[in-house]
C-alpha cells in the first residue's frame, strides 16, 4: 500500500533558478522539476483570474510552454524566480480574459480589460515564501481601500474599469489610489 501523498519539497530559490537555466539550455528534465515545485502555485494564479478549472488548466500548459521558450531570457538580478514564473502566468490568464471578449464569450466583463501592468510585479512574488511575509506586511500598512484595491487588480485579475465601477469612482481616481499604493509598497519592500 502506498503511503500517500508526499509532501512537495519546500520550493528553494536557487533551485528555481538552477532550473531555469537549465530549462534556457534545453533541459526537459529540469522543466519537469519546475513544473513539480511551481505547478500548483502557478495552477492557484490561473484559477484566480479565470473562474473555470478546464480553461486554468489549458492556461497552465501555456505558462510551461512559454516557460520553456523564454527561460534563457530569465534574469535572477532583476526578480526572483517564481515573481517572473507567477507574472507569466498571470499574465497568460489575462490573455485568456481578453481573448474571451473578443470572441463574445465573456459578458460578464464588460468593457475592454485595463490590466494594471503587464511587467512583473512584487505581488506575484507572494506565492513565494520568502517574500510572501514581507509583501503581506507592507500590504498591510496600507489603507484598507488600497489594500482591497491592489489586491483585486493584482490577484484576482479585475480591469481599473471594473474597479472604478464597484467603487464608484472615476476611473483616473482609482488609478491614482492604485499608483500612489504601489509607489508605498515599493517604499516598504525595499526597505
Amino acid at each position: 500500500m502506498s503511503p500517500g501523498p508526499q509532501p512537495q519539497p519546500r520550493v528553494v530559490h536557487a533551485d528555481l533558478i538552477a532550473a531555469l537555466g537549465e530549462v534556457g539550455g534545453g533541459s526537459r528534465a529540469a522543466l519537469n522539476l519546475l513544473y513539480e515545485r511551481t505547478s500548483a502555485k502557478l495552477m492557484g494564479i490561473c484559477l484566480r483570474i479565470l473562474h473555470d478549472r478546464h480553461e486554468a488548466e489549458e492556461v497552465l500548459q501555456e505558462v510551461f510552454i512559454s516557460i520553456w521558450n523564454r527561460a534563457g531570457t530569465f534574469d535572477p538580478g532583476r526578480s526572483s524566480p517564481l515573481t517572473w514564473l507567477s507574472t507569466i502566468a498571470r499574465n497568460k490568464a489575462i490573455d485568456r480574459l481578453r481573448s474571451r471578449r473578443a470572441h463574445g464569450a465573456d459578458a460578464p466583463y464588460g468593457e475592454a480589460l485595463e490590466i494594471a501592468d503587464d511587467a512583473p510585479d512584487a505581488f506575484a512574488a507572494a506565492s513565494d515564501r520568502e517574500d510572501g511575509e514581507r509583501i503581506l506586511f507592507c500590504l498591510s500598512t496600507l489603507e484598507r481601500r488600497t489594500q482591497d484595491m491592489i489586491r483585486s487588480a493584482f490577484f484576482d485579475g479585475l480591469t481599473y474599469s471594473e474597479l472604478a465601477a464597484r467603487a464608484a469612482v472615476p476611473l483616473g481616481t482609482l488609478k491614482s489610489w492604485i499608483r500612489r499604493g504601489l509607489q508605498r509598497l515599493k517604499v516598504c519592500l525595499e526597505g
